[in-house]
């Protein structure tokens, strides 16, 4: 399995995890106390977690900068800087970073640059041909593909890196079993085609909901006018299977969410199942409510994982669960 995600990603070494959290954790540890990173703020909840309330027991600084920020990043960097960690498109509000231009800085200033690239995945986008120096997946997501395994994987350009993250995977042991990792080899077999598939049906979904009277603003990098889509064409081979998007009235996110049939009201993402979630109160929670507030994921977001149904039977469950 760790050969295999190597190759996918065209790096040296993977290595293997029980969960996304548990791969991310890893990489945090090659890092010590007196440390500084700078993060991207509109990340996953669970990585603002992490580094706000248990890495930073342990003497590692984190600056979290918006999407925006990361132009002018170069008056972030400090003395003890020592990475970067992004993700692209980003979680839920779909923002693009440039990954070639952003690791043309930090190679500049012998930085190392971690991609979280849980949503395209290696069909997609492969961040360390653009010169990031470290990927993180959740294996659970689109490369298990069935929303029934738990999995983490990490994939390092070099021999170096891969030495540091070796060690801590060692000593710290939250590896993933072997029968696990059959199964994420089994899910990567049908990795292009489902891609593919979300892919197509989340371009259909994003351009009906456009159209929609309920609905205020959609964020999908397929869509004409995303500020990021040149970006995203330029590094990326897809848009994905991720939209979110706002209603215009707060009370009808309540609504959806009980009203879908098809569709169903969970966590996670990247199953074949279309899952919709609500991410100020579930995969953002943890991020505090004026951060929430100041990045946009508002208490009338709501965030898709289009999955490969139908793309027909996806937008006739959203009608009428839009429907006032």
């Amino acid at each position: 399995m760790e050969e295999g995600i190597a190759a996918l990603e065209a790096g040296s070494a993977g290595f293997a995890f029980a969960t996304g959290m548990a791969a991310i954790t890893a990489v945090l540890m090659i890092y010590k106390a007196g440390d500084h990173l700078i993060v991207l703020e509109d990340c996953y909840g669970g990585t603002y977690r992490v580094l706000s309330r248990v890495f930073s027991q342990f003497g590692i600084e984190t600056t979290f900068l918006v999407s925006g920020e990361f132009e002018d990043i170069e008056k972030h960097i400090k003395g003890n800087t020592q990475a970067v960690l992004i993700e692209t498109p980003t979680n839920p509000l779909m923002n693009i970073i440039d990954i070639e231009r952003l690791a043309q800085i930090t190679q500049a200033k012998k930085l190392q640059l971690i991609v979280d690239n849980t949503f395209l995945t290696p069909y997609f986008q492969r961040p360390l041909e653009w010169g990031a120096d470290i990927i993180v997946h959740s294996g659970t997501k689109y490369l298990a593909g069935h929303n029934d395994l738990l999995c983490g994987l990490v994939v390092v350009k070099d021999e170096a890196l891969a030495a540091r993250v070796r060690f801590v995977q060692n000593s710290t042991g939250g590896v993933l079993s072997p029968l696990d990792s059959w199964l994420l080899i089994r899910g990567l077999k049908t990795l292009a085609l489902r891609m593919e598939r979300h892919n197509a049906n989340a371009q259909r979904v994003a351009e009906w909901l456009l159209l929609q009277p309920a609905v205020e603003k959609v964020y999908y990098p397929g869509l004409e006018g995303h500020p990021g889509k040149a970006i995203q064409e330029k590094q990326a081979s897809g848009y994905g299977g991720m939209i979110s998007f706002l209603v215009k009235d707060a009370a009808l996110v309540s609504k959806v969410l009980r009203s879908v049939k098809l569709i169903q009201f969970a966590e996670s993402l990247g199953g074949v199942e279309t899952l919709i979630t609500f991410p100020s109160k579930q995969t953002h929670a943890d991020i505090p409510a004026d951060v929430r507030a100041r990045l946009g994921i508002s208490d009338r977001l709501l965030r898709l994982s289009v999955g490969v149904e139908a793309a027909e039977d996806i937008i006739s469950d959203l009608a009428q669960a839009l429907k006032e």
